[in-house]
């Protein structure tokens, strides 16, 4: 029987006094008057709502995500590799190793030089205090980099005039960031924009005085279906956002609770963003709008929501011919999200695209138009990717055509800038120093390939960069046209559902993916009897 956690978790900072708790309730078996522990139960009585999040105290230099097992993920499929033939590149020995296999993909219509691009990060403190690397790695690695909800409002230097965003530095900083290492082919900036957002005007302003070329209209998201939060200590900031329209809780206008925050009883506030009601309609003459407004692409960005949520929002991405759509599956998050919800609501990333594809094979039959569809959600090697673009690749071209990233990517630049400021500090772990050396150069293994490429430019590129090119371009990439050369396909768009083979009889009954004991029966008979 698996150990339930649902009264200990370490995500919030709650443990029970015992292991052998209660599987229903997550409960110590005996609980105890004399108890020094705090569970989820224990916590919430001195700290309340402030429990349903993750720890406070790291916001700004964590993510966080579910922990629960969904029943079904991307392990329970098989790669199946070959030995005959080769598809995509002449059947030479000395030609068709794996460095030759293509990787490139073109999503939205923006051209990537990997299938992976950074999802969107906004206005929580992680995805600013990382965001240089996080840029700057996208643009060097030769993909995306999405530009998060809630950034202009959240600037405590923005411009408004009439209640409209004329200029935000943080915005133009971001957007800067990127566009300073883009060599513009491969990849382009994208922002986001929420409920909040298109009130405040960031959608006309980053189109007309950024010119910035793709807008993401954002539906939702996998880790929460109730809308963008971050938390906030400081008061001034608090009062601040509401009167930009946000939702904050508590009031900080309230008397009893700025008392409350004087005397260190309130430690912070809760910024909460509106989700929005779509509507079929609406959606589609908000579309035309961006485009009138100069978007030369127009993205969408949505959760992990029923079934019918899905159809529809195939169907309003269909009607008004959307370049993207990221559907975004259950489980993770970047910054504040409330965990009952990470844990327990929402579809899971499997599950997800199956029900797209379902949808995209009724489309099909009806000669709809199908935009390019990006997966999200949990994802953080190629062994997934290849799983999930080849799930989708019926016949001739996979559906899913990039993978969208957030919590990994960012992992991977907060090691490089952690590790690069340890070795300024001569504090590096010594069996680190032992094994890759003790300086920037020696310990990023893509230094020399990458100050090549940009001369003495290459100074000007953060360390957090070198650590995200570092994960997608040579560990991911790498990995990635290995296992394409293992199925014999080296080109990205021949990977297909007959390179996956199913573990579970769950995982084949959702996908329709056969047991791997149940595939090519019929050929291997044919073979033997000639």
């Amino acid at each position: 029987m698996p150990e339930s956690n649902l009264n200990s978790k370490s995500i919030i900072g709650a443990k029970t006094r015992v292991k052998d708790v209660s599987p229903t309730s997550g409960m110590c078996s005996i609980c105890i008057y004399e108890c020094r522990t705090l569970c989820e139960i224990g916590k919430a009585a001195f700290r309340g709502r402030e429990v349903l999040y993750p720890l406070p105290e790291q916001y700004g230099m964590s993510t966080a995500a579910s922990n629960k097992y969904y029943i079904v993920d991307w392990s329970d499929f098989q790669i199946m590799v070959d030995v005959i033939g080769a598809e995509g590149i002449e059947a030479d020995p000395d030609k068709a190793i794996f460095p030759a296999a293509d990787i490139e993909t073109s999503v939205g219509g923006v051209k990537l030089k990997i299938p992976v691009f950074t999802a969107g990060l906004g206005s929580t403190q992680v995805a600013k205090h990382n965001w240089r690397g996080l840029a700057v790695g996208a643009a060097i690695s030769g993909t995306m980099q999405v530009i998060g909800e809630n950034v202009c409002g959240m600037d405590p230097d923005s411009e408004f005039t009439n209640g409209v965003v004329t200029n935000s530095p943080d915005m133009n900083s971001r957007v800067e960031a990127y566009r300073e290492f883009w060599d513009g082919e491969y990849g382009d900036i994208v922002v986001q924009t929420n409920v909040e957002d298109q009130r405040l005007g960031v959608d006309a302003y980053a189109l007309s005085k950024l010119e910035v070329n793709i807008i993401e209209r954002k539906w939702g998201q996998g880790a929460k279906a109730i809308g963008g939060e971050v938390r906030l200590t400081d008061i001034d900031q608090a009062r601040m956002l509401k009167n930009r329209g946000y939702i904050v809780i508590p009031d900080p206008d309230d008397p009893n609770v700025q008392e409350a925050f004087k005397s260190g009883t309130l430690k912070s506030f809760e910024r909460h963003s509106r989700v929005g009601m779509p509507e079929y309609k609406s959606f589609l003459e908000d579309v035309d709008w961006l485009r009138e407004q100069g978007a030369k692409r127009v993205f969408l960005k949505t959760g992990a929501y029923k079934p019918a949520v899905v159809a529809f929002t195939l169907k309003c991405a269909s009607e008004s011919e959307i370049d993207l759509v990221t559907f975004d599956g259950a489980g993770g998050g970047t910054g504040m999200s409330p965990v009952p919800m990470m844990q327990e609501c929402a579809t899971p990333t499997v599950f997800l695209e199956t029900q797209i594809l379902e949808c995209i094979k009724m489309m099909k039959e009806n000669k709809m138009y199908i935009p390019d569809i990006a997966m999200a959600g949990g994802f953080t090697s190629e062994t997934q990717i290849f799983k999930s673009i080849a799930l989708s690749n019926f016949n001739s071209e996979p559906y899913v055509k990039s993978i969208a990233m957030a919590r990994a990517p960012i992992t991977a630049v907060m090691k490089a800038s952690y590790f690069s400021e340890l070795a300024e500090q001569n504090s590096l772990p010594l069996e680190f120093v032992g094994n890759y050396g003790g300086e920037p150069n020696k310990f990023f293994v893509c230094s020399t390939e990458l100050r090549e490429r940009y001369g003495n430019d290459y100074d000007l590129i953060p360390p957090g960069a070198i650590g995200l090119y570092s994960y997608y371009f040579d560990k991911i990439g790498t990995g990635l046209k290995q296992l394409m050369a293992g199925v014999r396909k080296w080109k990205l768009n021949l990977i297909n559902r007959r390179d996956l083979a199913a573990l579970s009889e769950r995982a084949s009954k959702i996908t329709g993916i056969p047991l791997i004991e149940d595939i090519e029966k019929e050929t291997m008979r044919k073979i033997i009897q000639g």
